[in-house]
């Protein structure tokens, strides 16, 4: 009779079963749902940003990058998850205390009877000692000491999982920081020149249409116009290149600073900063690279963690020790106490556990030998970082210095041949063949320029110089842009001193260029 009065119950738990796994069923997300969440992600992207109201200056454009870069964004969530984990990893280490209540409800009576071992004959009659209906509650107070030191040695683990997600972070920001510096100056001078070059293009295809005039009514013998038509069409494909390629960096800043697409903008005109010199003190910068590149500094929190893990596999062998104390409650009327408070103390331990301890030791002294390789192959190659970039920028100061003889030569011929075409002893099509040589010896001088801060700024990201002071928070792009200047200035003089002092390359003004 009993066994008969479960089959309802069970039947009605195979169904309710059955009909919860058929209700999950694959559900593909839609092009309407695909579309809404691009539209969504399009306004975050742009959301909350200071508009773009006058020419951007450079340290300017790296506050932007800074506050509006989605990388960034995304280095800086990563890090605050990972302070997260590490503030949840702390909590695990506290005690356990843990509340509960509920109730019980039975259609029919608990009880039995008992029989006597020896005779085998009913002792009792049938009897109860728990009502039909009773509730219970109780408090426990748990604390076991080998989870506690589990927790403890992995709460470390998770602090310094966070401090890498800073030097990530740091990394971020030292990158920002380049590809602005790159973009930036090589953005400059698309922007000085762009106005100039469009006008000279007008100018060389009237020329080439009247040396063509020219060629075709016999004015010209036709093997010198087809050689000054060929000398003007490479210099005009040349033009075309450089402002192409400039005009590229134009754009890049543009994504760098996050600014919305087709929004026009323009960077500030103002006097090119000096370069500095070539620093000598090449140990120093060594030295100061291995102690601040973000790659070296994680790999020391990376040991940190190895160590960790060797104390808590050891954690993990020892003896379990348990306290417990709790207060309970039951309603169950048959009860000599309705409420009792209890205590105790367990003692365990996984006696197989030690026999895996060679293994843990072999593992262990495994992933130091493999910490110790990564972190030296690492550090030979931020050495080279150093010294290839201090080379770059050596090479790059040379080029700069031959591009900007060369543009002074240009423009002493555009000179000439100005005057000799006022004078009427020159003519208009040997002028723009002139101005379109020199416009193009600018523009690599631009180019030049720009590619000598870029190797600059490779020495500053080899070797891991901060960008960014530490309050920065909730700063407009304004003062963070004035407190990326100074923090920079300092970091330059605390670790260059004697760029201060020697001589430096000379800058490129406006007003240099408008007069050329």
């Amino acid at each position: 009779m009993k066994e008969r009065s479960s089959i309802p119950y069970l039947a009605a738990i195979g169904m309710v079963t059955l009909l919860s796994g058929c209700a999950v069923k694959p559900d593909p997300i839609t092009e309407d749902e695909a579309r809404a969440r691009v539209m969504e992600d399009q306004q975050r992207i742009y959301a909350d940003q200071e508009l773009v109201f006058k020419p951007i200056g450079f340290h300017e454009a790296v506050a932007r990058a800074l506050k509006y870069n989605l990388d960034y964004r995304l280095k800086a969530m990563e890090s605050a998850l990972s302070y997260g984990l590490f503030e949840v990893a702390g909590y695990d280490m506290l005690p356990s205390l843990v509340a509960s209540a509920g109730y019980t409800s039975r259609n029919n009576d608990s009880g039995g009877n008992s029989v006597n071992i020896d005779t085998g004959d009913i002792s009792l009659f049938n009897s109860t000692s728990q009502e039909r209906r009773h509730s219970t509650g109780s408090i426990a107070f748990t604390w076991n000491m080998l989870d506690f030191g589990m927790s403890y040695y992995g709460a470390r683990q998770r602090s310094n999982e966070f401090l890498i997600a800073e030097e990530r972070r740091q990394r971020v920001i030292q990158n920002i920081l380049q590809d602005v510096r790159a973009s930036y100056w090589r953005a400059v001078g698309a922007q000085r020149l762009a106005d100039r070059a469009q006008q000279l293009s007008i100018d060389a295809r009237k020329a080439l249409e009247l040396s063509r005039a020219a060629e075709a009514q016999g004015l010209v013998p036709a093997k010198d116009a087809l050689t000054y038509q060929r000398m003007l069409l490479d210099a005009v494909a040349l033009l075309t290149a450089r402002q192409q390629e400039l005009d590229y960096a134009k754009r890049e800043l543009a994504a760098l600073l996050n600014i919305t697409p087709g929004t026009p903008f323009t960077v500030a005109d103002e006097a090119l900063p000096e370069l500095p010199p070539v620093p000598y003190n090449l140990s120093e910068l060594e030295e100061l690279a291995l102690i601040k590149r973000p790659e070296l500094r994680e790999e020391d929190y990376r040991k940190r963690i190895t160590a960790d893990e060797a104390r808590r596999q050891l954690t993990s062998m020892l003896p379990g020790l348990r306290f417990d104390v709790g207060a309970s409650y039951d309603s169950n009327k048959y009860l000599y106490n309705n409420d009792w408070t209890d205590a105790g103390v367990q003692l365990s331990m996984n006696l197989l556990r030690p026999l895996s301890l060679p293994a843990m030791k072999r593992m262990q002294a495994a992933r130091e030998g493999n910490d110790e390789a990564r972190r030296l192959s690492l550090s030979m190659a931020v050495i080279t970082q150093v010294r290839l970039s201090v080379e770059r920028y050596k090479m790059s100061l040379q080029d700069l210095n031959v591009m900007d003889e060369s543009n002074q030569v240009d423009q002493k011929l555009v000179a000439l041949a100005e005057a000799e075409t006022t004078s009427r002893t020159g003519n208009d099509l040997e002028l723009i063949r002139t101005q379109t040589r020199a416009l193009n010896s600018e523009y690599q001088r631009y180019a030049a320029y720009a590619a000598a801060q870029a190797a600059y700024g490779r020495i500053y990201n080899s070797i891991g110089l901060s960008v960014l002071p530490d309050n920065i928070s909730d700063m407009s792009v304004q003062e963070l842009a004035e407190t990326l200047r100074t923090h920079l200035e300092d970091v330059q003089g605390d670790t260059f001193p004697q760029w201060q002092t020697s001589a430096a390359v000379p800058s490129f003004s406006a007003e240099q260029a408008s007069s050329l």
